[in-house]
């Protein structure tokens, strides 16, 4: 009988050391450091390479770069434009996708949603529910589903077996943290289950070019629980965000092999599901009949995809003796740089006054571009008058103090001209096609400009 063979491993890295020690020297966490028992039984006679599949399983071979087709893959659709959209236009097959989120997000309810409403044969593993718990789930969202099959396992070589006997063309697994294999003698859930799990997943859909969707629980941090690897082993890694006491979420991407980075998707949370947000614009303005001070209109762009969203600010006198500075989704620093700005540039002496910031929606914006609806709605809220609700703003603010300008303004004038906008300021070294648009659009240079113009 082999002699078991136990390492240590970093539950929140995943660092590996020969021997216990109180304090992680990766990560620096203390406590963290378990064995794990690394010993591997011997291979059942039943290998991931004996998936008898329709689709042919190829032996690799070396190839000449000129001679390797560069023809782009046939993606499969979801059914469902978000997720199409931040996949890039699809899945790829044989690709290995991560989705990870906080509990009670919505990540299986999507996951589920999707595997409901695909024309494709579609095996959804759950680790975690009962096959009665998820068809409850599946009433509610889709009630009829002739392609969706449900398996309730957690032990990596049965769900080979069924695999192999259903030939499904998309796997989704829910969680990866449930999954165990035969070959690791640890709990699930650990470091070297985790990554075991993974290596025959991917091994599984690269040679049968199957695409597998894993869903991931996240640590108190927010990062993916496990070992820092499992997102440098799967193709792509989305993040599901938003928060559990409101109604929208947002699919992003933080890797993809196979598209951009920067496109997101928009849902509504319903008692039925998950409704597509095809425009974004509607939950990212309010609604009020009146106009109020301190809140300006910024046209910005995530990915492809324009957005109009609303920016509030409230500027007070400060009750204690330091003024606070608070930013909900904008960079706090680009805040202060701001305010920096315009004491200097414009004459505002905001330096003995609150100032607190707001993007409506729960999103977080990185884009310079809605830096003068900022310094609108900053200064709109100092004077206390109020912003025509039909104009917005899409420019950069320089140290300077000029107005500066910003990539893809054409698309950001379009999209404001769509949703009923009058009149949009950008910088006026901006260069457009000469065209006629719809809309008025108003040219300024300095911020000072910006000052004479909205309140002169």
């Amino acid at each position: 009988m082999a002699k078991t063979k136990t390492t240590f491993f970093c539950q929140n890295c995943g660092t590996q050391s020969a021997k216990w020690q109180g304090q992680c020297s990766s990560c620096k966490q203390w406590n963290t450091i378990a064995e794990e028992v690394i010993q591997k039984a011997e291979k059942a006679s039943w290998d991931i390479s004996q998936v008898n599949t329709s689709k042919a399983i190829k032996a690799a071979k070396p190839q000449k770069v000129s001679d390797i087709s560069t023809s782009a893959q046939a993606r499969i659709n979801t059914q469902n434009k978000e997720l199409n959209r931040v996949l890039g236009g699809g899945l790829v097959p044989g690709s290995l996708t991560l989705l990870g989120g906080e509990p009670g997000i919505g990540k299986s309810t999507l996951m589920l949603q999707i595997a409901l409403e695909l024309p494709y044969k579609t095996l959804y593993v759950s680790g975690e529910e009962s096959a009665q718990q998820i068809k409850m789930r599946a009433q509610r969202i889709h009630p009829q589903s002739e392609h969706c099959y449900i398996l309730t396992e957690t032990k990596t070589q049965q769900i080979f077996r069924n695999i192999a006997q259903m030939q499904p063309d998309i796997v989704v697994i829910d969680s990866i943290q449930t999954l165990h294999t035969d070959h690791i003698e640890s709990s699930p859930g650990s470091i070297s289950q985790i990554r075991e799990t993974t290596t025959e997943l991917i091994k599984f859909a690269k040679e049968t070019a199957t695409p597998v969707i894993l869903i991931g629980h996240i640590t108190k941090d927010g990062n993916i629980a496990g070992p820092k690897i499992l997102e440098h082993m799967v193709d792509t890694v989305l993040q599901f965000e938003g928060d559990r006491n409101h109604i929208y979420r947002i699919l992003r991407a933080n890797k993809n092999r196979y598209g951009s980075t920067s496109e997101i998707g928009i849902y509504e949370m319903q008692g039925n599901g998950l409704r597509e947000v095809s425009n974004p614009s509607e939950i990212l303005l309010s609604k009020n009949e009146e106009e109020l001070s301190g809140t300006a209109i910024a046209s910005t762009l995530e990915g492809m995809r324009p957005l109009l969203i609303e920016i509030q600010a409230l500027v007070s006198t400060a009750v204690y003796g330091t003024p606070q500075r608070s930013a909900t989704g904008y960079n706090a620093k680009r805040l202060n740089m701001i305010l920096a700005v315009l004491e200097k540039r414009a004459g505002f002496k905001l330096g003995t006054k609150d100032v607190f910031l707001n993007i409506t929606g729960g999103i977080s914006v990185d884009d310079p571009a809605i830096d003068l609806a900022v310094v609108a709605a900053v200064l709109s809220s100092n004077v206390d008058i109020t912003i025509d609700k039909t104009m917005c703003f899409a420019a950069e603010i320089g140290l300077a103090g000029e107005v500066r300008p910003v990539n893809r303004v054409e698309q950001r004038i379009l999209e404001a001209e769509k949703l009923g906008f009058e009149s949009i300021v950008i910088s006026k070294y901006c260069k457009l096609p000469k065209q006629t648009y719809g809309i008025q659009i108003i040219k300024l240079g300095k911020v000072h400009d910006v000052v004479k113009h909205l309140f002169a």
